[in-house]
C-alpha cells in the first residue's frame, strides 16, 4: 500500500509538470482549427453564400475536415482563392494540401498543394464548376510557424524557481496525512471473513465496516460465527443455546433474543444482511 501511494504521488507530480505543455498544445490546436474554419467561411462568401454555416471542424488522421451545412455547387478556384487569402492573412501556415471529396462516393474530385510564398506551378488548373452535391474538404497542414499566442506559464519558468519545492512539500504533506490515517485504520487480515460489506474477525472478536471497528463480546462472536457458518439456513434455538451458551432454559432463551437484537444493530449498515426470526424454530442469517 505504501509503495502504491508513493507511485501515485510521483505520477501526480509529473502530471503537474506536464500540464502546461499540454495546455500549450491544446491552444495551438484550437488556433489552427480557427484558421481552417476561417477558410470554410471565406469560401462560402466567395461563392455568394452568406447564410449557410460551416460545421464544427474535426481532425481525422492528421487532416482537418471542413463540412458544410448544405449541398454546394462551385468552381474549385473559389476554394483555392479562399484558402490562399486566409493563409496569407494569418501568416501561420507555410504549406498545405486541400482535397475536395464527394460525401457519398468518397471520391476526391479536386485537390491542390500550395507552399507560401505561392509557387504557381503547384496551383491547380482552372476547372469546371462541380455539380451541386455534398462535399467534404480535407485540409492538411504540411508546415506552419509556431503560433504566437498567450500561453500558460511553464512550471519550470525562471519566474517561479520555488514552484518545484512547493509542489513536493504539498505532496509529501498529503502523503503523510494519508499514511497516518491509514495507520489508524484497521489493517487487512487474511483470516477475516466477509459478511456482506463487513469483515468479521472472529479471533480478534471484531466487526469491521469501512474504517470503523465494532468490538464484539465472546458470546456475540460465537453467535455470529454460528449463524454465518449456516448462512441462509435456519439454526434452531436449542442448537444455538447449546453451542453458544452450552445450556437451555427460559432465561437463556430471552438472552438469545437480546443478543440477536445487538447483532442486528451492529450489522444494520448493510441492508443486504438480515437476521430473520423463524417463529417457533430459530434464526437465519440471510445474505442477499
Amino acid at each position: 500500500m505504501l509503495g502504491y501511494n508513493l507511485k501515485y504521488l510521483v505520477s501526480l507530480f509529473f502530471v503537474l509538470i506536464l500540464i502546461p505543455g499540454k495546455a500549450e498544445t491544446d491552444t495551438e490546436e484550437q488556433h489552427l482549427k480557427v484558421i481552417v474554419r476561417m477558410i470554410g467561411d471565406e469560401f462560402l462568401l466567395q461563392i455568394g453564400d452568406s447564410t449557410s454555416r460551416v460545421l464544427p471542424i474535426q481532425k481525422k488522421e492528421g487532416r482537418y475536415l471542413i463540412q458544410f451545412e448544405k449541398k454546394l455547387s462551385f468552381e474549385p478556384d473559389f476554394l483555392s482563392d479562399a484558402a490562399l487569402k486566409v493563409v496569407e492573412e494569418t501568416k501561420t501556415i507555410k504549406s498545405f494540401i486541400i482535397e475536395t471529396e464527394n460525401c457519398a462516393t468518397h471520391e476526391v474530385v479536386h485537390s491542390f498543394e500550395v507552399k507560401i510564398p505561392t509557387n504557381n506551378s503547384m496551383l491547380p488548373c482552372r476547372e469546371r464548376a462541380l455539380p451541386e452535391d455534398c462535399y467534404n474538404v480535407y485540409f492538411t497542414i504540411l508546415e506552419y510557424d509556431k503560433i504566437a499566442v498567450s500561453e500558460p506559464q511553464n512550471l519550470a519558468s525562471t519566474n517561479y524557481p520555488f514552484i518545484y519545492p512547493v509542489i513536493i512539500g504539498v505532496l509529501l504533506l498529503v502523503f503523510i496525512g494519508y499514511w497516518m490515517k491509514k495507520k489508524k485504520s484497521p489493517i487487512h487480515n487474511q483470516d477475516w471473513v466477509k459478511i456482506g460489506t463487513y469483515r468479521f474477525d472472529k479471533k480478534g472478536m471484531k466487526l469491521l465496516y469501512q474504517d470503523s471497528v465494532e468490538e464484539l463480546s465472546s458470546k456475540e462472536t460465537d453467535l455470529l460465527a454460528l449463524l454465518f457458518s449456516n448462512v441462509n439456513q435456519t439454526v434452531k434455538r436449542e442448537d444455538i443455546l447449546q453451542k453458544v451458551w452450552d445450556d437451555e432454559g427460559d432465561y437463556l432463551g430471552r438472552t438469545l433474543d437480546v443478543f440477536i437484537s445487538k447483532l442486528r444493530k451492529k450489522l444494520e449498515a448493510d441492508p443486504h444482511i438480515k437476521i430473520v426470526n423463524i417463529r417457533g424454530i430459530g434464526y437465519r442469517l440471510v445474505l442477499n
